[in-house]
């Protein structure tokens, strides 16, 4: 048979990763394509949370690949791919940051917040829903993307593992080089940043809420 007919009949999608991975090394590209896609999603918001940048962060992603390809065989399956990957994805953005001088110490992120103003684009689940429900929700992701790439570098990528792609405290702490109790202190401290980067920005919104103006009003006083 073909190789080619073979590769066309194979439900990669139904594969495990050790499997696309024994795939790869025996030379089927295109599984290596359906790892990228099953990954690319955590691994974009990890880079993102780290670089502070949407472009830099699929630059930081491509390379990742390419390094993740090219050094396949050293991937033994200890840890699930997932975490090699975040792994790879987290030195080479940390390796970017370094490079442009930006890298700030962990413990001066633990002390001293900063700022950024980039905006994370999480792709919505939620696209066959009405469009004024899907425009409220956009605008709701947006002032919750915006909160948290305000915190801190260190807490954003925690918060960004434990809360938005729910890994354990110990995985996130052994992705990052960091003790447990460090992990749960910064998802604790980006909580309560975020609640207060929301609270402020919805208090201006307050006054108004549910208005009763224009045709409305007119229409009840004329009544």
């Amino acid at each position: 048979m073909p190789k080619h007919a073979h590769v066309a009949s194979v439900d990669y999608a139904a594969l495990d990763d050790h499997a696309l991975v024994a795939l790869v090394r025996g030379g089927e590209r295109e599984a290596f394509r359906h790892i990228m896609q099953r990954c690319n999603q955590r691994l974009f918001r990890v880079a993102r949370a780290v670089i502070g940048d949407d472009s830099e962060a699929e630059d930081v992603l491509q390379e990742s690949y390419m390094r993740a390809y090219d050094n396949l065989d050293s991937f033994r399956g200890d840890s699930a791919l997932s975490t090699w990957l975040t792994t790879i994805v987290l030195n080479e953005a940390r390796s970017r940051l370094r490079k442009r001088h930006a890298m700030v110490g962990l413990e001066q992120v633990d002390a001293a917040p900063d700022d950024t103003h980039q905006i994370i684009r999480f792709p919505s689940k939620f696209g066959s829903e009405d469009p004024a429900a899907f425009a409220a929700r956009t605008q709701i992701r947006h002032l919750l993307e915006h909160a948290i790439d305000e915190l801190p570098p260190g807490f954003r990528v925690v918060y960004m593992l434990r809360e938005v792609e729910e890994c354990s405290v110990e995985e996130t702490a052994s992705q990052l080089g960091i003790k447990a109790e460090t992990v749960k202190t910064r998802l604790h401290r980006a909580r309560r940043l975020l609640r207060s980067s929301l609270h402020d920005r919805l208090a201006g919104t307050m006054g108004e809420a549910f208005p009763f103006m224009g045709q409305r009003c007119a229409r009840v006083t004329n009544a």
